[in-house]
């Protein structure tokens, strides 16, 4: 993958002359209602001005003193990811999320009249987003709820909640500047657990979305609302002895390191037949991988990255970068190294774990039989992302079938089943719990039957 050249920042240009920060509210319940008044506004905007209104979102994310302060603010706010690629991942959700075209109406005629199926706002929405993707996911939820005639309240996560200030404030600005109502996008300045129980609670919420870990998701489940939830995912790569082992090893470097593996979507562990996996190393090694092998270090490695229960990821290591990591375990990185590798066995915690950070393990497996039933075993159900290389087609269908994953890459690194380097629309909110999958503005709005009946 290649990575943009970005020049110096400068001041981003406002759409609003004052110095407040428009959107943002201390109080819950102040965000709430001005969401509310901004969304009884826009039930009289038309289908033309809200394509005007996405426009709008998409030119002040797509700015590149814009696109520079999200990426670098975001890695020293979160303490973690790769600033360039944080680039092209909140340009790729500014440009390839889609709008209003996503409302596609269906019309049934006869005799007896005329039915069109036609998609109706929910009203006002509260969406909680990761620390992960902060400001991709409100680039991205933005732009499909406001599309699909939403407004909608973030509740950022407390580790991003400066940029994603920053951020709601700019899109605002354009909004307003636009001729949109003010406060389409609202924001809570100081997010907390009290927050979120306050915004799910709130009467004007009439759908809520979380992306991010399973406690969230399973709040917003039990909610007794309408619930959208975008949980975690322990994404297995498959490698069989038919693949491209050359191309293989570039794609699962790529995807791996991207982001240094905070995409929930990334490869989180590869399931290689045993006859493939030297060679395999070696091109991964060559592509930018570094192995470690020794076992005193790789138990220094577990020691350092994962909780003492062996069932989590420490949070200070997540979306390090790899260098660092070897770094603190005494081992000197290769010059490029981008990505963590090791052969280990598959009841290793660092396979079982979903660890969002540049470490991937090997494990070897008889054949390609074994290999997709141990992928999907270590995928654990969560029915998020898998991928694999072959050149067997009904290998390829048989692990698409049986995984029953969101997002199935064949053959291309994980980041291309998320429209980066891929066909298809992109979207940083993947609801495997609730089924939604890959959401779009239509997954913001209900079905409306309109029945015209015909004048007998």
């Amino acid at each position: 993958m290649t990575t943009p050249i970005i020049s110096s920042i400068t001041e981003p240009s406002a759409g609003c002359p004052d110095d407040r920060q428009l959107g943002a509210f201390d109080d819950v319940a102040e965000a709430t209602l001005a969401a509310q008044t901004a969304f009884e506004a826009y039930l009289d905007c038309t289908l033309a001005q809200r394509r005007i209104f996405i426009e709008a979102i998409r030119d002040e994310a797509t700015r590149e003193e814009n696109l520079h302060h999200m990426a670098v603010e975001a890695v020293a706010e979160t303490r973690m990811g790769n600033a360039d690629h944080k680039v092209l991942k909140n340009k790729y959700a500014a440009t390839l999320t889609p709008g209003v075209e996503d409302l596609l109406m269906e019309a049934f005629q006869s005799d007896a009249g005329m039915t069109t199926m036609e998609y109706a706002p929910y009203g006002v929405i509260g969406a909680i987003t990761p620390t992960t993707n902060p400001t991709e996911t409100i680039i991205s939820n933005a732009i499909s709820m406001l599309a699909a005639g939403n407004s909608v309240v973030f509740s950022p996560h407390p580790r991003a909640r400066h940029l994603s200030v920053w951020l709601v404030d700019r899109l605002n600005r354009a909004l307003i500047a636009s001729g949109a109502p003010e406060n389409l996008i609202t924001i809570v300045r100081k997010p907390s657990m009290e927050a979120t129980a306050q915004l799910m609670a709130a009467p004007q919420i009439q759908m809520l979305v979380a992306t991010g870990g399973p406690q969230i998701v399973n709040m917003v489940l039990s909610s007794g609302k309408k619930a959208i939830g975008a949980g975690s995912g322990n994404p297995p790569v498959v490698v069989d002895e038919t693949a491209d082992i050359p191309k293989a090893a570039r794609d699962i470097v790529n995807g791996a390191s991207f982001d240094n593996n905070l995409p929930c979507t990334a490869e989180k562990e590869v399931v290689a037949v045993s006859s493939v996996v030297p060679e395999l190393v070696d091109r991964m090694v060559e592509e930018g991988a570094q192995v470690v092998s020794d076992p005193e270090i790789l138990e220094k490695l577990r020691e350092l990255l994962m909780s003492p229960d062996r069932q989590h990821p420490r949070p200070s290591w997540v979306g390090q970068d790899a260098g660092a990591i070897l770094q603190a375990v005494g081992v000197t990185p290769d010059p490029g190294t981008r990505l963590i590798i090791t052969v280990t066995t598959p009841d290793d915690p660092l396979v079982q774990v979903e660890m969002l950070m540049p470490v991937l393990p090997i494990v070897a497996t008889g054949d390609a039989g074994a290999a997709i039933d141990l992928a999907i075993e270590l995928e654990h159900g969560h029915h998020h992302t898998a991928i694999m290389h072959s050149r067997d087609v009904s290998r390829l269908e048989t692990m698409a079938r049986r995984s029953r994953t969101t997002i199935f890459v064949k053959n291309g690194p994980s980041y291309s089943g998320i429209g980066i380097e891929g066909e298809g629309f992109a979207t940083f909110t993947i609801a495997g719990p609730t089924g939604e999958g890959l959401t779009s503005a239509r997954s913001f709005a209900r079905r409306r039957r309109c029945v015209l009946n015909a004048s007998m």
